[in-house]
């Protein structure tokens, strides 16, 4: 049995010419050469490049002008600026009036310390001192009566020429008629002139006992004015075993126990004052040449920015470091008053920032590891998404920012991240 089929019912067409045909071809040829004008340059730069690596792990720094502040960040200390440590004056036993952390006025008594050696020892010298006082008053006594005797014997010595003196007169008129022998008139003569010499010596006597009285009272007087200043040292010794606060402030942590014994210099408590504080600062040696008493500085406490300076520097370096401390200014650069920070506390750490130089109108770049991978002398500047190997000279460096003196222009793209990936390599391909 036959079974037709539909090929009788078909009918062949010629094929016809299609419009659009000329149009794809065009359209083709010309996303071909677009792809040809991308492709081609970006197989050039990477048949020339000679290490390639993604955007991705790069930091990119543009090159601006601007001010560049030199600037070195450090961690502070927190101490206070006035901070006194009080010691014993003498061996004995303490007893203290306050307990650490109570807060204590100017005067105010804190501790007193019991030496019976050191009463003692004033107790001696102030009577050694009332017998001096004593001895010289006495001394005094004994100067006026040997005055007084001095005097007598002037006195009765001028008497006694007085009296040769009338027998003398006697003797040359009764001489002159006759009256007497001449040895009696010799004799009128020799007890004058004996008179005169018994009265001149008794004047100088006086004087010499005046000088000599006076010598000796100068001499007790030496002597009491020494035990006056030993007594007087003593005095401020024992007025010293009551401790006194310095200052306004607060205990600071207790040294010995309540009741104990304590030796002499021996260390007894500290009072903290909290109005004035400073900050110590262990700066790097490497910048020790470059820090100068003065130098403005910013602490960071509690999100704000203080004003401060550099007060000391140390001569000496230890471990590699520069100890120096900042104090907090009451006014800023342009006279206006500034309000310390409150609530710190002893030995907190806050971070510090010294200003060291100021620099105008410089060539600058964000700072990162290619300065370390390239000593500063070596950066990679991005020309369409390919990174050139080029020499430039650094200058001043802060903690954001280095100062670029030659090498690159104001708004050149370079590489901040690390080089050392890259080998060396004279141009290195930046993918997507």
């Amino acid at each position: 049995m036959h079974i037709a089929d539909t090929s009788g019912q078909d009918t062949l067409l010629s094929p016809t010419k299609s419009a659009k045909r000329p149009l794809l071809i065009i359209s083709g040829a010309g996303l071909l050469l677009l792809s040809l004008f991308y492709i081609i340059p970006a197989l050039t730069q990477w048949g020339s490049s000679q290490s390639s690596v993604p955007f991705s792990r790069l930091r990119v720094g543009e090159v601006t002008q601007g001010n560049l502040v030199r600037d070195l960040s450090v961690q502070g200390r927190v101490v206070a600026a006035v901070s006194p440590k009080l010691y014993s004056p003498a061996q004995g036993t303490i007893t203290f009036s306050v307990d650490a952390g109570d807060d204590v006025m100017l005067g105010q008594e804190l501790a007193r310390i019991e030496s019976p050696a050191l009463t003692s020892e004033l107790e001696q010298e102030q009577a050694v001192l009332s017998e001096l006082s004593t001895a010289i008053e006495r001394q005094k006594i004994q100067a006026k009566k040997q005055m007084l005797e001095d005097q007598k014997a002037i006195d009765m010595a001028a008497v006694a020429l007085t009296a040769a003196d009338r027998e003398k007169r006697r003797a040359d008129t009764a001489y002159t008629t006759n009256a007497i022998s001449t040895i009696d008139y010799e004799k009128a003569q020799d007890e004058l002139h004996n008179a005169r010499l018994v009265h001149q010596h008794a004047v100088k006597d006086a004087q010499l006992n005046v000088e000599s009285l006076a010598f000796e009272i100068q001499s007790k007087t030496h002597q009491l004015n020494r035990q006056t200043l030993k007594v007087a040292d003593l005095q401020r010794k024992t007025d010293q075993l009551i401790l006194l606060s310095p200052v306004n402030g607060i205990v600071g942590n207790l040294a010995v126990q309540q009741k104990n014994q304590v030796t002499q210099h021996q260390a007894i408590l500290s009072v903290v004052d909290l109005s004035e504080f400073e900050l110590e600062v262990d700066i790097p040696e490497s910048y020790a040449d470059d820090l100068a008493i003065g130098m403005i500085s910013e602490v960071e406490f509690n999100g704000r920015l203080y004003p401060a300076k550099l007060v000391t520097i140390s001569p000496e370096i230890q471990d590699n470091q520069v100890a120096g401390r900042i104090r907090f200014v009451t006014e800023d650069a342009q006279g206006e008053p500034v309000i310390p920070p409150t609530g710190l506390r002893q030995n907190q750490r806050l971070t510090t920032r010294i200003l060291m130089e100021n620099k105008e109108n410089v060539l600058m770049v964000q700072r990162g590891q290619f300065l370390e991978s390239g000593s500063g002398r070596i950066a990679y500047k991005i020309e369409d998404n390919v990174a050139y190997r080029v020499p430039i000279t650094t200058g001043a460096r802060s903690l954001a920012a280095v100062e670029i003196v030659s090498g690159l222009a104001i708004h050149d793209r370079i590489i901040v991240s690390g080089t050392d990936q890259f080998n060396g390599a004279d141009t290195v391909l930046i993918t997507q």
